[in-house]
């Protein structure tokens, strides 16, 4: 049977859309870590191949200025008001965005695990001044503090990164405290400490294995909030100006406005996709290494027992 051409051109898509759902609907309780995951490797696939699917300077003018998606041939998502293609702005801003992301959140991860860990071992003392600290740090507007260093260090992607995360720890450090109390009085850990095993071999051992878990979790979540607040700033004009990211380019495409908002808006869709990636993840996560909701699933599960007087 011959099937309308324009009906034959969208059954593979639906097809595809088809066997995702029913792949997400197997997914179960599982489904926000499935959904997240897709995303985020879509993302990472474009910013993987930008250099081939673009391999020319982004910020290289192409075409006539102002051209609307769909309206120039070779130039599917349209032009800005000087004329760089789009498309080639969004793959490229990709790789500073996640790069920005995922670099800031691991600085605040190494900060915020050895304050945490340090002063949730050994108490005392070191507890008192270490949270101290950390308590200056969230006090402090993270973003005005941002804003400071980044103006202090000159605009650059190295400098942004520390910018985000030298103010993004003591949310992990407050995790990673709260795992070392409670692990730090554990059997095992006497254990260790009898045999003669020292307080370093000890926290690399027992303390920081027992903390990744959350600390993966809340890593996915400042993935998220590093690229927000590295499109801030970059929409402030903070950004490196020798680059492009999703931020610099809704920041370049608001005095288009009213004639063009595509400019702010599909780098603001890229922006929104990508964060919604990582929070999908995060809560994904959370669910599968969250010890207290697993065990209030574990007590909310029916027994056998349950299940044979159903019956």
């Amino acid at each position: 049977m011959n099937l309308p051409l324009p009906l034959a051109r969208h059954l593979p898509v639906q097809g595809a859309a088809i066997r995702l759902l029913r792949l997400l609907r197997l997914a179960g309780p599982a489904r926000p870590l499935l959904a997240g995951s897709i995303i985020l490797g879509l993302v990472m696939l474009v910013a993987l191949a930008a250099g081939l699917l673009y391999p020319g300077d982004p910020l290289d003018i192409v075409a006539r200025p102002n051209a609307w998606p769909g309206t120039l041939a070779g130039y599917p998502l349209g032009t800005d008001m000087l004329g760089r293609d789009i498309a080639a702005g969004l793959a490229h801003a990709s790789r500073i965005s996640l790069l920005v992301g995922v670099a800031a959140a691991l600085l605040a991860v190494f900060v915020g695990i050895t304050v945490g860990i340090v002063a949730g071992y050994f108490g005392g003392w070191a507890d008192d001044v270490l949270m101290r600290i950390t308590e200056i740090f969230q006090t402090l507007p993270s973003f005005l503090l941002a804003i400071v260093l980044v103006v202090i260090l000159e605009p650059s992607v190295a400098s942004i990164i520390f910018a985000i995360g030298i103010t993004s720890w003591p949310q992990i450090a407050r995790l990673a405290r709260a795992e070392a109390m409670r692990v730090r009085n554990a059997e095992y850990v006497a254990a260790a400490a009898t045999i003669g095993l020292g307080h370093a071999r000890i926290l690399a051992r027992h303390v920081l294995p027992n903390s990744v878990p959350l600390v993966i979790v809340a890593t996915a979540m400042l993935v998220a909030q590093a690229i927000l607040t590295e499109a801030s700033l970059s929409f402030l004009g903070l950004g490196d100006p020798g680059v492009i990211s999703w931020g610099s380019m809704v920041g370049a495409g608001r005095d288009a406005l009213r004639t063009g908002w595509y400019m702010t808006a599909l780098p603001g869709v890229a922006i929104f996709v990508t964060v919604i990636g990582f929070m999908l993840v995060g809560s994904g996560l959370n669910d599968r290494l969250n010890p207290r909701l697993n065990s209030r699933a574990a007590a909310a599960r029916p027994t056998p027992l349950q299940k044979g007087r159903s019956r």
